[in-house]
């Protein structure tokens, strides 16, 4: 009966080896595949992947890597001193410089949001937005028009309940895109149009759900008929995309 559970050496050997070689080949790929790799700082030419999400949490925790991140990845913004009190204290307040190339323009200029929400924008339009606006549209995006950033208020403007990622800036409604040939997608006017904008903006909305925590469109209530919601909330692991 013992003889049967004797150690084999040369099993344990083969073991090993095949061990070894599953985990060379798993970092190999990796290495090879950054944008699935958790322990990669996020970069803006990574495509979107598994980390991605991890990776933006992490700068939502830590403004000042969030801010070396766009230092790096060559997008211009003033950072700006806190402001506000209590639920509303604006602690990370970032501003981009107006960039048509990238199509990180906001409109109106001036908007200020938390470091995250711009990271998540500025990966959005390259790997997504930008992308689907030259497969569907022909064209590129120079510009985004929005409905606000910072607003101190809670979720539907009530007097009670839950405050809105608004309050401390930590959210965009994007209510439409200004095209380099000079057409304008408007979410309010083509969302519900058989016109390949209404496709775009699709296409952009299901690609914002991958980098934003928090992704609301026309298809979630009439509150949002005229604007896509994108929020950096902290939602432990997991988004909302509606």
């Amino acid at each position: 009966m013992a003889s049967r559970h004797r150690f084999n050496p040369d099993r344990w050997a083969i073991v090993l080896i095949v061990t070894a070689a599953l985990v060379f080949t798993g970092w190999r790929w990796l290495t090879e595949h950054p944008e699935h790799n958790p322990w990669v700082p996020l970069r803006l030419s990574d495509r979107v992947g598994w980390a991605t999400v991890r990776k933006l949490a992490h700068l939502r925790a830590e403004p000042d890597e969030c801010r070396a991140f766009l230092k790096r990845s060559a997008i211009a913004f003033t950072a700006l001193p806190p402001v506000g009190e209590g639920i509303c204290r604006r602690v990370d307040r970032v501003a981009p410089t107006p960039d048509a190339a990238s199509g990180l323009a906001l409109r109106p200029t001036g908007a200020q949001a938390s470091c995250a929400v711009s990271a998540a924008l500025a990966l959005w339009l390259r790997h997504s937005v930008q992308p689907a606006a030259r497969d569907l549209l022909h064209t590129r995006v120079v510009a985004i028009e929005h409905l606000g950033t910072n607003n101190c208020r809670r979720i539907g403007g009530g007097a009670t309940g839950a405050w809105s990622e608004h309050a401390t800036g930590n959210a965009i409604d994007v209510a439409g895109f200004v095209l380099a040939d000079g057409r304008r997608v408007s979410v309010l006017r083509d969302w519900s149009r058989p016109v390949p904008e209404a496709d775009f903006l699709r296409a952009a909305r299901k690609a914002a759900c991958q980098v934003f925590a928090t992704t609301l469109s026309p298809d979630y209530n009439a509150a949002h008929r005229d604007h896509l919601h994108l929020d950096q909330a902290a939602r432990h692991g997991f988004g909302v995309c509606r």
